[in-house]
């Protein structure tokens, strides 16, 4: 998906990378934000005010953005936002809540993904053949492709990202906290892995796998057209 672009920087196909790059720009200053008010939102709606009071219930990106994280989806195309707070002594079953508070982020990115290939099929379906709709084309399509690459690298079963606070659906608090307390460290290996590579081609594969199963989904209703 993303090869195109990264394959664009080592070729100097300048169109390609400045479509890359302005889906990239998008993506963290109109969509990660929607991943991080999808927290806020679903927190609040399950009884903590935290993020509201902590002002991050909010669209706007310089409540949310996280410096590394944003260099690692401009190098990599995997990253995250800052961690949106939340106190779990404020929800009525804090496990089963907090669970869903944190699979509401990757959920509005898989929803993003589906709405921007949407958008692909209309612009390749409806627009006449040009060089405008081609930009179009592979504008949506970029950022549908990272947005699908967020929701699969959050969703790792790895503190402190938004898939290994799963684990404490199945695990007693004791061995979870012991867990989260080394979270600093299994970050810094889990960058490590990414800055090298040893991560890349998994997440990759992955976000592949569910990228084309969301493009072929949507992509339904305009096969079935004449």
């Amino acid at each position: 998906m993303l090869s195109q672009f990264y394959k664009a920087v080592q070729t100097g196909d300048f169109t390609t990378f400045l479509i890359g790059m302005s889906a990239i720009i998008f993506v963290l200053f109109c969509t990660l934000p929607v991943h991080e008010f999808a927290h806020a939102w679903a927190a609040v709606k399950l009884g903590d005010e935290t993020p509201k009071n902590q002002g991050r219930l909010t669209l706007n990106p310089l409540a949310h953005l996280s410096l590394l994280g944003s260099l690692m989806i401009l190098v990599a195309g995997f990253g995250y936002a800052k961690p949106v707070p939340v106190n779990t002594r404020n929800l009525k079953n804090p496990k089963k809540d907090f669970a869903l508070i944190s699979l509401a982020g990757p959920a509005s990115n898989l929803i993003m993904a589906a709405i921007f290939f949407l958008l692909t099929n209309i612009t390749f379906r409806f627009l006449s053949p040009s060089l405008l709709s081609q930009v179009i084309y592979y504008f949506f399509y970029f950022a549908a492709t990272i947005n699908v690459n967020l929701a699969v690298f959050n969703l790792l079963p790895i503190p402190p990202l938004d898939g290994s606070r799963l684990w404490g659906l199945v695990l007693p608090d004791k061995y979870y906290y012991t867990v989260l307390q080394y979270e600093r460290y299994i970050m810094l290996a889990l960058l490590f892995l990414l800055f090298t590579g040893a991560l890349t081609a998994p997440l990759s594969w992955l976000s592949n796998l569910i990228a084309s199963a969301i493009k072929f989904i949507v992509g339904l209703p305009f096969r079935l057209l004449p």
